[in-house]
């Protein structure tokens, strides 16, 4: 779909840096898919609500280093 709009040359060049496209197209589809993406996200893990069960970083780390241990043994 053709459409013309304004955007300020400053963010449009932003988001080419960002996006790493070589076009002001590329770059704002690559934009708006990532938005899109982002929101279908936000959407999800509001209906998945949270989840307490998830270990914390630090018990991570712990069990990282507990098996690294058992692999070098």
């Amino acid at each position: 779909m053709k459409t013309t709009i304004d955007i300020p040359e400053k963010t449009l060049k932003e988001a080419m840096r960002h996006t790493g496209a070589s076009t002001k197209r590329d770059a704002v589809v690559q934009a708006m898919e990532e938005f899109n993406r982002r929101e279908r996200l936000g959407k999800l893990a509001d209906e998945m609500g949270q989840s307490d069960t998830f270990m914390s970083f630090e018990q991570l780390m712990t069990q990282r280093d507990r098996d690294k241990r058992r692999t070098y043994r």
